[in-house]
Formats: C-alpha cells, sequence, structure tokens
C-alpha cells in the first residue's frame, strides 16, 4: 500500500474532534474576556495604537506557534523554533546585507536554511530513533551557535539592505480598521496562518501528519512511510520559522544573533492554549493563532495596568499548566 492511498480515519481530522472545538470555543471565549476587561479596567488598552502593538507582538509568537503546531499534531516537540528563527534571521542578513543579493533571494535563504535544519532535526528523530525532545534540545543549541558563529557574534543590520523595509512595523499595505494600519508582519501571519491552515486539513501532508499524532504504529502498519513524512513535518516547521525570523528582523532592522531562547516556550504555549494536544493527533492553526492572541493580550494588559514584568511570567506559567490540565481532561472524557 502506498502513501498516498492511505486515509486516516476521520477521527483523525480536526474538524470531527467536539473536544477539540470546545476547546478552540474556550480559548476565543477567554480572549473576548480578556479584552473586555482590559478595556474596562485600564483605560489606555483600547486604543486603536494600542491594538496595533498587540497584533504586532503576535506575529512572531504567532508563526512560530503554527510552525510549532505541524510537529506537536504529529506528536514531536521542537525545542529549537526560537534559535531556528535567528539562525534564519542571520542567514538573510547574511544573504541580504554581506552579500548584496536581492530580497527574494534573502527570503527564500531564509525559509530554506530554517527547512534545511528542521529536516536535520526530523531526520536525527526519524532514523537515529532520539526522543524528539532531545533531538530537538540539541538543535536548539545548535542554531543559536551557528547564529553566532556566521554573523561573528555581532548584529547584521539593514539599514542599506534595499525593499527590506517592505516587511518593517512602519510599513503598511492595508486598513482593516479605519484609521489603523495593519503592518505587514500581522499581515504576514494570517496568510501563513490560512496556507497552514489548508495543508492541514485539504492535503495529503496534513492527512499524514493527523496519522502519525494518532497512533505512529498503525500509520506504519497501513504503508505510511513514517520516517520519510516525519522528516518533512520538521521541515515544514523549520520553514515557517524563516518566516518568522525575517518578521522579527524586520521588526528590529537587524539579525541578532543572540536572540531566540524563550520564543520555543511562548510557541508550544500558544499552541496548546488553543487546542492543540500535546500527545499528538489533535489540533487547529486557527486555534494556535487565537492561543497566541490571548498571550499578547494578557502580556499588554498586565503592563498597561503596571504589573510588574516578573508576575506577568508567572500569569503565562500559569496560563499553560491551566491549558494542558483542560487538555487531559478532555480527552479523558473524548
Amino acid at each position: 500500500m502506498t502513501d498516498t492511498a492511505v486515509q486516516p480515519a476521520a477521527s483523525t481530522r480536526p474538524g470531527f474532534f467536539t473536544t477539540q472545538t470546545l476547546q478552540k470555543a474556550v480559548a476565543f471565549v477567554v480572549l473576548i474576556a480578556l479584552l473586555a476587561f482590559f478595556s474596562a479596567f485600564a483605560s489606555n488598552f483600547a486604543t486603536g495604537a494600542n491594538m496595533v502593538g498587540i497584533m504586532q507582538a503576535t506575529a512572531v509568537n504567532g508563526v512560530l506557534g503554527v510552525a510549532v503546531t505541524f510537529v506537536i499534531i504529529s506528536g514531536g516537540i521542537d525545542l529549537s523554533v526560537g534559535t531556528m528563527m535567528t539562525l534564519t534571521a542571520v542567514m538573510a542578513g547574511i544573504i541580504l546585507t554581506n552579500l548584496g543579493m536581492p530580497l527574494p533571494i534573502g527570503i527564500l535563504g531564509a525559509i530554506a536554511s530554517g527547512a534545511f535544519m528542521g529536516a536535520i532535526s526530523g531526520a536525527t528523530i526519524a532514523k537515529l530513533k532520539i526522543p524528539p525532545f532531545i533531538a530537538t534540545l540539541g538543535m536548539m543549541q545548535i542554531a543559536r551557535g551557528l547564529a553566532l558563529v556566521f554573523s561573528g557574534a555581532k548584529p547584521i543590520y539593514f539599514n542599506d539592505t534595499p525593499n527590506y523595509g517592505l516587511l518593517s512595523p512602519e510599513s503598511t499595505i492595508s486598513k482593516l480598521i479605519p484609521g489603523v494600519e495593519i503592518p505587514n508582519g500581522v499581515m504576514i501571519m494570517f496568510i501563513v496562518a490560512i496556507i497552514a491552515s489548508i495543508v492541514l486539513n485539504r492535503t495529503i501532508i496534513g492527512r499524514m501528519i493527523f496519522a502519525l499524532g494518532s497512533n505512529e504504529e498503525a500509520a506504519r502498519l497501513s504503508g505510511i512511510n513514517v520516517d520519510r513524512w516525519k522528516i518533512l513535518t520538521y521541515a515544514i516547521c523549520g520553514g515557517i520559522c524563516g518566516i518568522a525570523g525575517l518578521i522579527v528582523s524586520s521588526r528590529l532592522n537587524s539579525a541578532q544573533p543572540a536572540l531566540g531562547l524563550g520564543y520555543e516556550l511562548d510557541a508550544i504555549a500558544a499552541a496548546v492554549i488553543g487546542g492543540t494536544s500535546l500527545a499528538g493527533g489533535r489540533g487547529t492553526v486557527i486555534g494556535t493563532i487565537i492561543g497566541a492572541f490571548i498571550m499578547s493580550v494578557l502580556t499588554n494588559g498586565l503592563r498597561v495596568m503596571g504589573v510588574l514584568e516578573e508576575w506577568k511570567i508567572v500569569v503565562t506559567g500559569v496560563i499553560i499548566i491551566v491549558a494542558v490540565f483542560i487538555d487531559i481532561v478532555l480527552r479523558k472524557k473524548a
């Protein structure tokens, strides 16, 4: 039996999971409740400029959350998404600034380098049978070190790079809200989310990813080349990290080689809060984007209310634990 002939059961597809739909609905209600709460108790929260700031802060974590969603649905985990994002930003800087290549080449270079690193992680997991946690932890350190080596441990600035400003926070191509300009980075996040959702729900790639996460051994016995699809899944995750690298470097107008640590936790948290199960086999891109917005709204709202940064970190940790607990309870009921 070939891979293309395998059709996973309907229960492996996101639309058939009542528990997943419930988690997504709960996440959306929580987001609305947070917006209402902070709007009522923080006078500067509900301004147009602050709303744009929240969306802008969500862009990077949202894209990274989408990247890690692919891996988590397949039953794995990727702790290297933050440092891979940094490495891809450095690669874009080398191609565009140091080599003076055109912008499209820099974009392709960032995405390709991320996909290559992701594929290495996938191959390490699939072929060497190293647990995803350990393999991607090692890749996190490798990517971090390579970013420092390739950049000479110095930031690479894009001041003289033609057209790179098209990705900057100040550059906009749309006005979805009257009088409020939406940064290009936010639009890129939504485009990535739409494409990723189509891939997961309407293509054989998505079906295989859900099949791996639902029951890897059953997928193997069904004739699926598990190793190949696992490598492809991590490569897709890495390629999306390259897009996040372009967004974050355009926001800073530079590739910062020391940046990246900690982003992986926010990305995983966004996916889990949005209903993606750490046990694999269940998750949606829409839920992940909602989860990313929840984290951004919470962080921004607490900052506007004058809460110390230390407490914001504590609250985020509590939300992650609660989200995982809800997932465990719902899985048991399912």
